[in-house]
């Protein structure tokens, strides 16, 4: 039971606001991409048990907005323009690493590929076992959505309808999507995908009758690419997003749960949310 993302709720947890005029990630999916961070906490980098001094990777997955997604070769959302101030508070360059959405948290128990997972991740108790999480930074639900021509399943049935075996729900693997579909509608089969925009495409193609993730990525793919899909049902499963760190680096956690706090004391939290989810 892993890792997910979902539907915006305004009260997302604190605010991380003000910090205008970060610098930007860039790059293509196939090498980790460096950018400067000019710093304003006195943050020793070797005493947080980086790969690299002076820098912190984060994996990621960019196939998730509003959150984390490649537009052009530039990492953009709400959780790289995050990493970009949480780098920018504590003097260090940022970097960004991609990793399958279900090998995030497997890659930072291991070591050696990341410091941190900032990829929508939702915090879970299995999750839990394997990595520490920081103060959550984002609040998020879970969401359903079909073709809009779809007559079998609607707003008014899809509760009920959702649970057969003659259906299938695309989801991406290891999310928490994954497992709110296989709890709530364990009849039903199972059609995952590393990539959650696939999943979006298996419906648009005809392999699945539905699509199941949090609601703030459902929405953001509705208002994008997928407008022939719409949502017949939401979940307030109010789960909390946070970056997930490695249990034997206690230093990197204080260090980034500082970096969060700061930036929701003084509104820069706040100020990316709304720049990200309008």
């Amino acid at each position: 039971m892993e890792l997910t993302r979902r539907q915006f709720i305004p009260t997302a947890v604190a605010g991380i606001a003000g910090m205008a005029g970060l610098a930007g990630c860039s790059g293509n999916t196939d090498e980790t991409t460096v950018v400067e961070g000019s710093g304003s906490a006195e943050t020793g980098s070797d005493d947080l048990g980086l790969l690299e001094a002076g820098t912190i990777t984060f994996a990621t997955s960019p196939d998730y907005p509003p959150f984390e997604n490649l537009e052009d070769g530039e990492y953009v959302g709400l959780d790289m323009d995050l990493g970009r101030a949480i780098a920018d508070y504590l003097g260090l360059e940022c970097a960004y690493t991609n990793i399958d959405f279900d090998g995030i948290v497997p890659a930072i128990v291991a070591g050696g590929q990341a410091d941190a997972g900032l990829s929508g991740i939702s915090i879970t108790p299995d999750r839990e076992e394997e990595v520490n999480f920081t103060t959550p930074y984002y609040v998020d639900n879970q969401a359903v959505a079909t073709l809009s021509d779809n007559t079998i399943i609607t707003e008014d049935n899809a509760a009920e309808a959702l649970n057969d075996a003659a259906v299938t729900i695309a989801v991406q693997s290891g999310s928490t999507g994954a497992d709110f579909a296989a709890e709530n509608y364990p009849n039903a089969e199972q059609l995952p995908f590393p990539n959650f925009t696939d999943a979006f495409a298996a419906v648009n193609s005809g392999q699945a009758d539905a699509v199941c993730g949090n609601a703030a990525v459902v929405n953001q793919m509705l208002a994008g690419a997928y407008t022939d899909l719409h949502v017949v049902l939401t979940s307030a499963t109010g789960e909390e997003y946070a970056i997930a760190v490695s249990k034997d680096n206690e230093p990197l956690l204080d260090a980034l749960n500082e970096a969060i706090e700061a930036l929701q004391d003084d509104g820069t939290l706040d100020e990316l949310i709304e720049k990200n989810m309008g």
